[in-house]
C-alpha cells in the first residue's frame, strides 16, 4: 500500500484540537475517514506503521465484498479505501498509538515518539488478531492454503481436501461451511470430546464429508510455494501422520485489539468494546467503535465497513449537538 497522504509529526500543533481522531485503519477505520471527510470533519486517522489496511493486508483474493464482480486482491481494497478517504480530505497518519486519555472532553492520543494528538471525539478501529497456531511455515502459507476465515476462502478448495484446526463452536461452523466446497474435511482437535455447544458437535460428528483427528495437535505444514499436507502428531502416542491437504483453516479464536482502552471503556463478556444497541456509541462520551473490535460474530469486511460508516454518522450527530450557535455560524 502506498503510504500517501502522512503529515509530518514536527508540522502538528500539539495545541489543535480536531473533530475527529481515528484509530486503526482497515474497511471500519477508512469507512469512517470517507464518511467523516465527506462531512467537512477533517479526521486524521491514525492507521499503524505495520498493521495499516488490517487483516485484508494479508488476504488475496476477496471474492465477496461488493461491487468487485472478478474478485479484487485485499491489499488493493485497502488501497482503494485509503485513497478515497484522502480524496475527501482525510489525514492518514502511519504510525502506532501508544496510549489514549478518553476520560475528558478533549480526548488525547499519544503516538511513538510521544506527540500528543486532541480531538473533540474519537473512533476507535483498532480490529482483531487471528490466534494463530505459532509455527514457522503458517506465516509463510498464509494466503496460500492457510487461512483463518473459511466464509473469505473456502471457495478457492472446491473439490479439495483441507484440514480445520481447532474444537469450538467457530471451528465447527467453519467446518461445516466447508463441507460446501471440498471433498473432504478432517477436524484437528487437542482433546478427546469437542468444546463446541452439543448442537453444533453433533451437526459436525454426523456429517459424512467431516473425519474427526482427536487428541492431536499441529506440529508442521508442508508445501511450497502452496500448502501440500498438514504434520499431526497424537498427544499420547507421539505418533506422527501427514494429511494430504491444500488447505488449512485455523479456528482457534480470535482477541479483539482492546489493550489501548480496556481500562477505560467497558467490554462485553466476548472481550470486544460494548457499544449500545445498534448505535457506536461506547461507554464514554465522544468515543465511538467500529469494525471487529466490537463485532465477536461476524467479523466480514463488508460488516466492518457498515459499522465504520454508522460511528462516522454517529460523530457527525455528536458534534453537531457540541457547537454553540457561533461554531455553527462558521
Amino acid at each position: 500500500m502506498k503510504r500517501k497522504g502522512t503529515t509530518p509529526v514536527a508540522s502538528v500543533q500539539n495545541d489543535e484540537i480536531r473533530d475527529v481522531i481515528i484509530v486503526g485503519s482497515g474497511p471500519a477505520g477508512y469507512t469512517s475517514a470517507i464518511y467523516t471527510a465527506r462531512a467537512n470533519l477533517s479526521p486524521l486517522v491514525i492507521a499503524g506503521s505495520v498493521t495499516a489496511g488490517g487483516e485484508l493486508m494479508n488476504t488475496t483474493d476477496v471474492e465477496n465484498f461488493p461491487g468487485f464482480p472478478e474478485g479484487i486482491m485485499g491489499p488493493d481494497l485497502m488501497d482503494n479505501l485509503q485513497k478515497q478517504a484522502e480524496r475527501f480530505g482525510a489525514e492518514i497518519l502511519f504510525d502506532d498509538v501508544t496510549n489514549v486519555d478518553l476520560s475528558g472532553d478533549i480526548k488525547k492520543v499519544t503516538i511513538n515518539d510521544g506527540t500528543v494528538y486532541n480531538a473533540y471525539s474519537v473512533i476507535i478501529s483498532t480490529g482483531s488478531a487471528y490466534r494463530e497456531l505459532g509455527l514457522a511455515d503458517e506465516k509463510r502459507l498464509s494466503g496460500k492454503g492457510v487461512s483463518w476465515c473459511a466464509t473469505c476462502d473456502g471457495f478457492f478448495f472446491r473439490d479439495q481436501q483441507i484440514a480445520v484446526v481447532g474444537g469450538g463452536d467457530s471451528a465447527m461452523e467453519e467446518a461445516l461451511f466447508l463441507t460446501k466446497f471440498a471433498s473432504k474435511v478432517f477436524v484437528v482437535h487437542r482433546r478427546s470430546e469437542l468444546r463446541a455447544s452439543k448442537i453444533m458437535a453433533d451437526r459436525a460428528l454426523a456429517h459424512e464429508k467431516i473425519e474427526f483427528v482427536w487428541d492431536s495437535e499441529v506440529v508442521g505444514i508442508d508445501g511450497d510455494p502452496k500448502v501440500t499436507g498438514l504434520r499431526v502428531k497424537n498427544r499420547h502416542t507421539n505418533d506422527e501422520t501427514t494429511l494430504d491437504v491444500t488447505g488449512v483453516f485455523v479456528a482457534i479464536g480470535n482477541d479483539p485489539r482492546t489493550d489501548l482502552i480496556k481500562d477505560q471503556l467497558e467490554l462485553t463478556p466476548e472481550g470486544t468494546i460494548a457499544v449500545d444497541g445498534r448505535s457506536s456509541q461506547t461507554s464514554l462520551k465522544g468515543v465511538f467503535a467500529a469494525g471487529d473490535v466490537i463485532d465477536s460474530k461476524y467479523r466480514q469486511a463488508i460488516t466492518a465497513a457498515g459499522s465504520g460508516c454508522a460511528a462516522a454518522i454517529d460523530v457527525e450527530h455528536y458534534l453537531a449537538d457540541l457547537k454553540t450557535p457561533a461554531q455553527a455560524a462558521n
